[in-house]
This record gives C-alpha cells, sequence and structure tokens, in this order.
C-alpha cells in the first residue's frame, strides 16, 4: 500500500489506500448504510402497520418522528467531528444493532405486553438520530480523504445516498421480505451495516485511530455481529413463542405468503380461528352469524352465477352453494395459500362444507379489482366478502371506481352485497362505504345483525383492527349494504323493495327453524331470518 498524506484545513489524514481508492470506499459504505438506513424505516412501518394497524397512520408517525429525529443527529453530530472516524464506526455499530434488533423488540412488546406504539416511537426517534449523525462526518471524512470542494463533497455523498436508498426500498419488499420475512430480514440488514461501517474505518481509517480507539470498534462491531447471529439463529425459536403469547397455545399453520401472514389455530368447530396479517378473519363459533347474514338477502331473486370476491375460506360459498338452482360460483381470491388450506386443512374444510369439491364452484387467484376489469361476465349475485373497510390495505376494494366495475358486471335484476364494516363502532365508515357503493351507480338498501352474542369468549384476537368472516374482536353488530342495479322504468332496490330489518336475538333463534331447508349434513342450522322476517320499505 502507498501511503498517502493529504492535508485540510491543519487536518493530516494518513492512508493506506490512494486518494481515489478511498474515496470510492467512503462512497460505497455511504450506499450501503443508505440502504440499509432505508430498510429499518420500512421494517417499522410495515411491522407497525401489521401490528398497530392503518398503515397511513403508521408510515407518517415513523417518517416524520424519523426526520425531526435526522435533524437533531446532524447537530449532534458536530461534536464528533475532531473524531470523525471512530464516531463513525460507534455509530453504525449503534444503529445496527437497533435498525437490526427493532423488528424483535416491536414483536416482542406487543406479544408479551401487548403495546408496541412507545416502542415505535422510541425507535423511530433513535434511528433517525443515528442517521442524521452520518453524513456529517461522512462529509469530514471523505474531505479528509480527496481534496476537493465542499459542493462537489455533498453532491457526491448525496446521490451514493439516494442511489443506495433507492437499491434498499427495493431490496425490503422484492428480496428481503420475501427470502428472508421480517424478523431475519432486520437481522441480516443490521449485520450488514455493521460490517460495513466497521470496514470503512478499521481499513481506510486505521491510522486515525489510537490502539485504545481500535480495540473499542473491534469490540463493538464484533460485539453487535455476534449478538445479531445469535438473535438469528433463535429467531425460530422466538416467533414460535410470541405467536402463542399472541395467538394462544393452538396454533396450527403460521405462514408468510407473498400477499400476508397466514396463521390458523384450533382443531374443531370451538376454537378454529383464521388470522390474515394478525387480524381475526374467521372465528368458527360464530361465523356462521356473519356468512349467512352476508349471503342469502342477496340470493333472494335470480341466482343461477353467483360471484364471490374474497372469501377464499369457503365460507361464503358454502351459503351459496346450500341453493340447488345455483349453476355456477367464482370465487376471486387474491392469495392463493388461503383457498389452498381451505381445500386441504381437515378443520377448515369441514368448515366450509368441502366447497371446494362442489363442481360448481371456481376459484380464480387475482386481484378482485384487476380481475373484475378483464372479465365480460355478467353475474346475478356479487358477494363482497373482503378485507374490512377499515384496514387502509384494501381502500381501493371499497371504492366508486371498484363498484362501478361490480355494476357493469351485475345481470339484469342482479344483486351485490358488501360487507360495510360495524355501524355502531365505526359509523363513518359504514356510511362511506354505503355513499360509494351508491356513487358506483347502483341503488343501495343498508341493513345490520347483532355481533357476538352476549357471554361469547373470542379467540385471542390482540392483532389490528376486526376483519369480517365473524372475526374482528367481538363486533357488537355486522353492517351491510345490499345493492341492485337502477334500470330505466324500474325500482331497482328503491322504493317497494324488501329489506331486511335489524333482528334481536329471539328472532334468530326463532328463525333457525325456517332454515332448517338449507342446512348441510353436519353444519350448523342457519339463525339469518328468511323472507317471513322481512318487511316491505
Amino acid at each position: 500500500m502507498i501511503d498517502q498524506q493529504v492535508s485540510l484545513r491543519g487536518g493530516v489524514a494518513r492512508l493506506p489506500v490512494r486518494p481515489r481508492t478511498g474515496r470510492f470506499l467512503v462512497l460505497a459504505a455511504v450506499f450501503v448504510c443508505a440502504a440499509c438506513g432505508l430498510v429499518y424505516e420500512l421494517e417499522l412501518v410495515a411491522l407497525a402497520s401489521y401490528l398497530i394497524g392503518d398503515s397511513v397512520t403508521q408510515a407518517s408517525v415513523v417518517l416524520s418522528v424519523m426526520v425531526f429525529a435526522m435533524g437533531i443527529g446532524s447537530l449532534l453530530a458536530k461534536r464528533l467531528r475532531c473524531h470523525a472516524a471512530v464516531g463513525f464506526g460507534l455509530i453504525e455499530a449503534a444503529l445496527a444493532l437497533i435498525g437490526g434488533s427493532s423488528a424483535l423488540v416491536l414483536y416482542a412488546s406487543f406479544a408479551w405486553l401487548g403495546e408496541s406504539r412507545h416502542a415505535l416511537v422510541g425507535f423511530s426517534l433513535a434511528i433517525g438520530v443515528l442517521i442524521g449523525a452520518e453524513i456529517p462526518l461522512l462529509m469530514t471524512l471523505i474531505q479528509r480523504v480527496d481534496r476537493q470542494d465542499a459542493g462537489g463533497a455533498v453532491a457526491d455523498l448525496f446521490a451514493a445516498d439516494y442511489v443506495g436508498a433507492l437499491v434498499g426500498g427495493l431490496a425490503f419488499p422484492f428480496l428481503l421480505l420475501p427470502m428472508l420475512g421480517q424478523l431475519t430480514g432486520a437481522l441480516f440488514t443490521g449485520a450488514v451495516n455493521a460490517a460495513a461501517g466497521g470496514a470503512l474505518v478499521l481499513w481506510v481509517f486505521r491510522r486515525d485511530l489510537t490502539p485504545r480507539s481500535r480495540r473499542l470498534l473491534v469490540l463493538a462491531n464484533l460485539s453487535v455481529i455476534a449478538v445479531l447471529a445469535t438473535a438469528t439463529f433463535l429467531v425460530d425459536d422466538f416467533e414460535r413463542a410470541a405467536r402463542r403469547a399472541v395467538y394462544g397455545d393452538q396454533v396450527r399453520v403460521a405462514v408468510q405468503t407473498g400477499v400476508q401472514e397466514v396463521v390458523l389455530t384450533g382443531t374443531d368447530r370451538d376454537s378454529l380461528g383464521l388470522y390474515l396479517d394478525g387480524r381475526l378473519r374467521v372465528s368458527a363459533r360464530d361465523e356462521h352469524r356473519y356468512h349467512e347474514a352476508l349471503v342469502h338477502p342477496a340470493m333472494n331473486g335470480p341466482r343461477a352465477r353467483v360471484l364471490v370476491l374474497g372469501g377464499g375460506d369457503g365460507l361464503a360459498a358454502r351459503e351459496v352453494l346450500r341453493y340447488r338452482d345455483v349453476r355456477s360460483v367464482t370465487v376471486v381470491e387474491i392469495d392463493p395459500a388461503v383457498t389452498r388450506l381451505a381445500r386441504t386443512d381437515p378443520a377448515l374444510s369441514g368448515l366450509n362444507g368441502h366447497a371446494y369439491r362442489d363442481p360448481r364452484l371456481t376459484a380464480v387467484g387475482a386481484d378482485a379489482f384487476t380481475w373484475l376489469r378483464a372479465d365480460r361476465h355478467r353475474y346475478d349475485v356479487v358477494i363482497s366478502d373482503l378485507p374490512d373497510p377499515g384496514v387502509t390495505a384494501s381502500t381501493k376494494l371499497y371504492s366508486a371506481e371498484f363498484y362501478g366495475l361490480v355494476a357493469e358486471a351485475l345481470a339484469p335484476r342482479g344483486r351485490l352485497v358488501v360487507h360495510a364494516g360495524p355501524p355502531e363502532a365505526r359509523p363513518r365508515t359504514f356510511w362511506t362505504v354505503e355513499a360509494s357503493v351508491r356513487a358506483g351507480g347502483l341503488a343501495t338498501r343498508p341493513y345490520r345483525i347483532p355481533g357476538r352474542p352476549s357471554g361469547f369468549t373470542a379467540s385471542p384476537d390482540r392483532l389490528g383492527g376486526g376483519g369480517g368472516g365473524g372475526g374482528g374482536g367481538g363486533p357488537e353488530d355486522w353492517g351491510f349494504v345490499l345493492a341492485g342495479a337502477r334500470a330505466v322504468g324500474e325500482p331497482g332496490l328503491g322504493a317497494g323493495a324488501p329489506v331486511p330489518r335489524s333482528l334481536g336475538e329471539s328472532e334468530l333463534r326463532d328463525g333457525a327453524r325456517a332454515a332448517e331447508r338449507l342446512r348441510l349434513p353436519g353444519q350448523v342450522p342457519s339463525t339469518l331470518i328468511h323472507p317471513r322476517y322481512w318487511e316491505e320499505a
């Protein structure tokens, strides 16, 4: 190696590499550190959305707190400029440890303490401060490596920083999540961060370090990498323990698909629970109340061709297939893993009456919005059994544009039914869905039924907000919107059309006998009140 001496503002850097090589290595470290920093941000946003819900709010909290903290970090870094090399090395070690372990600690705080908001804000602050301290120190280091004007150094640093952020932002959803998952992906990112920061300082700037500083950096980086490696080795045991703390002791299936995390608990009608991204989608104890109220009002009329949007669990299809005059049922589910589970899992397939064995049913793996745009068939009934309207990720499936596509897919006298959330707990959400259906060109009739009976004990459900499918943290009621096309000279679902009214517990019990004719062998009787309980508008 050729010793180079470059003086800048009275300072001397003793480097084991040429200035251009040193400059390239500093920019490479900027690139890697920027990529790791953005991965930490995305990890926090993704995990917060999963644990707390409302991805827009969580993204706003994480990003705003982090940007604020970066400003604080930049100011604090001024005190370290005279010891830029050792300061940068220690900051990267701390960032690797905090960022790499953030997902584990957030998940643990939620699983065992039931709360992760404070931890989320704390990690956003800490990571933001450390990221903000990087650029001032790197600015000092690059000017000591290669003499250039401040404007050129800033341009080079920010170019490497932005390109690194691009790579980190793309690597997170397309590489880290599919291959490693959230927890292991964060730990791996921390190890890369520690290795890059430590290698730059201990190699390029090692002659600027005192023996004590060198030993401190070596010990700090080795300790961080050892901690992250140990956590990676134990992460599977940690996830199993955390899932037991969140979902109970009866977790049978836990898989991260390309769309969501799917967890199945329990083995029988009393304990079976299906969770999608942490939200209870199906509770076997009361799902029949939800699915019968969703399906049967819309089946009052022509029903030869039925389209189910969502509902990959097969439970809405089970109710549709009770009608012998139904000729075809198409289920459009975005996650093939859910339909595969509904076909093959003994408990879930038993609960849905082995609906996927019925030759009338066709399953399609596609996004409902995209599929409706391309489909040219007409349907007598469209059943929207989609994620809860309060979940930000499903917003487009409750838009006026979406219902416009549904209206085009309806046959004459066709009907649409939509799960619109609990009217009592979230009235604004419910009436927004109803207004969106009307904006899509359909006439609407909203209705509701009571939720879980008094004294009902839910499966463990501490995650997120409620979904449909008989889950969602014990709703007091379930709200639906029944809709039909407005045709010239026809009332559609306007005045004079039958509409189900709010049903009481006594009526639900009495209605079970009236619905016996729709019962499948081995299934509980229907609890929906049928036409004799309808009233004219």
